[in-house]
């Protein structure tokens, strides 16, 4: 599942009692298969607005006005970005079965957005492509990068021509796949290492002197920022270094947050880049004495008051998942439908994984898993725990695969519980001895050496 640390987003505005016509948004949509009773629309880190799924799975409201910019539909745990401005009048269908492949616009606006779509999709295709390419010189990665970008290119000049774009729909539209093209020429020279001679280095980088680093318009635009991430990366390895190595030190990233100060002039882009590297430096748990430092050089750079109280609140979460502590308590909803609390559920050795009804093929890798470990470890209880509330389907699993009733809940506040647990990977389990203390507040269920931990 991919877990995401960069979001993106608009802020609902009131400009009068009668509204102009021309500033009124009409948006709504379906959710077929939902895996949860609601979506939410946000603006940065904030919730904007909150939709119970109807009888029909559907959703709808009337906006007096929107500033205009990208918004994040989530439908947990999925979500797609969504561009929207006044006289807008937009409806969207998703299969939460198959969340990214089945999005849908329709409407007044949506051409722009299934754009948006379409590249997503594409670049999607082309991973694997791509990944075979970075064995390559620069001057033929750069050449295959060239060739896919004019391509994307052509396809905006033709839905350019078909529809009568603003000039921020057309900013953003050109940017999703410029900036995305962009982060992957900094993605490649940062995995091939930082000794690049001047020839190269002017030759294959020219791109970034078209490119802004201080662009607020497209702050939570995920492509945009990406591509800063990958920029700062490469400009923070140090000569001869190894990426995967130099970004589990916390000195990586305190020099991130020393480039934000030096590239970055957009105070929304700089406080949303240094709200990404934080999240990347707390979740990195190996890391955790370190992180006091870390704090004090973050703050420094973050003028969001909101942002600071998140990432110290991120800090004392995990604090609270420090190995000898109680687990936090959260609400969770057993095969009766019934509501338990957590912390009555581990009266043996225990370890706690996590699935999602959304994601079966990678549930079922995680039972394959959990069985082998359950017949080396006969003294551990094994409890699965899924994501979403559970429903018939979920239920039905449970008796398709034979799975002990008693061994598996699911979480009724995923909000909540995945604060109090930082659970930001599905494959995050948590160990806890006899009394329900952590042995392991942040264990990886697939990793090779999961069996020391226990």
């Amino acid at each position: 599942m991919r877990i995401r640390f960069i979001i993106v987003f608009a802020l609902l505005a009131l400009i009068g009692c009668q509204p102009d016509e021309k500033q009124k948004v009409f948006f709504g949509g379906q959710i077929v298969n939902p895996s949860a009773s609601s979506v939410r629309l946000y603006f940065g880190n904030r919730v904007l607005d909150t939709f119970l799924l109807n009888n029909n799975t559907r959703f709808y409201r009337n906006y007096d006005s929107l500033l205009p910019g990208i918004y994040k539909l989530e439908h947990i745990p999925d979500f797609t970005s969504v561009l929207l401005e006044p006289g807008d009048s937009m409806w969207v269908r998703i299969n939460a079965a198959d969340f990214q492949k089945s999005i849908y616009f329709s409407g007044r606006g949506a051409s722009k957005n299934n754009f948006l779509t379409d590249i997503d999709d594409a670049l999607g295709k082309e991973t694997k492509f791509i990944a075979s390419q970075y064995a390559a010189k620069p001057t033929l990665f750069k050449q295959q990068i060239d060739s896919l970008l004019r391509e994307k290119k052509m396809r905006w000049i033709q839905m350019d021509s078909l529809n009568s774009l603003s000039p921020y729909a057309q900013k953003l539209t050109q940017s999703a796949y410029v900036y995305s093209y962009a982060g992957i020429r900094e993605r490649y020279a940062l995995l091939r290492g930082s000794n690049w001679d001047s020839i190269q280095t002017k030759d294959f980088f020219g791109y970034r002197k078209y490119l802004n680093y201080g662009e607020n318009d497209l702050a939570f635009f995920e492509p945009y920022i990406s591509y800063l991430i990958n920029f700062l990366n490469k400009e923070a390895l140090p000569k001869n270094g190894n990426f995967m190595e130099a970004r589990q030190n916390t000195d990586f990233n305190m020099k991130r947050l020393k480039l934000i100060d030096k590239y970055i002039k957009g105070n929304r882009v700089r406080n949303n880049l240094a709200r990404a590297v934080a999240y990347e430096e707390m979740l990195n748990f190996e890391n955790h004495q370190n992180h006091d430092n870390f704090l004090n050089a973050y703050f420094k750079i973050n003028s969001s008051p909101s942002y600071a109280e998140e990432i110290t609140a991120l800090h004392k979460d995990i604090k609270q998942m420090e190995v000898g502590k109680a687990l936090p308590t959260v609400l969770l909803q057993n095969t009766q439908l019934d509501l338990i609390s957590s912390d009555t559920i581990a009266t043996r050795p225990t370890v706690l994984y996590f699935w999602s009804q959304t994601q079966m093929s990678r549930y079922k890798t995680t039972l394959e898993r959990v069985q082998q470990l359950q017949k080396k470890h006969p003294e551990y209880r094994f409890i699965g725990i899924s994501i979403q509330p559970l429903n018939p389907i979920a239920l039905e699993v449970y008796k398709m695969m034979a799975l002990d009733p008693k061994d598996q809940y699911a979480i009724a506040d995923f909000g909540a519980a995945s604060k109090k647990w930082v659970i930001t990977l599905l494959n995050k389990t948590i160990i806890l001895d006899s009394q329900g203390k952590i042995k392991n507040g942040f264990a990886n269920l697939i990793s090779a050496d999961f069996e020391k931990s226990l």
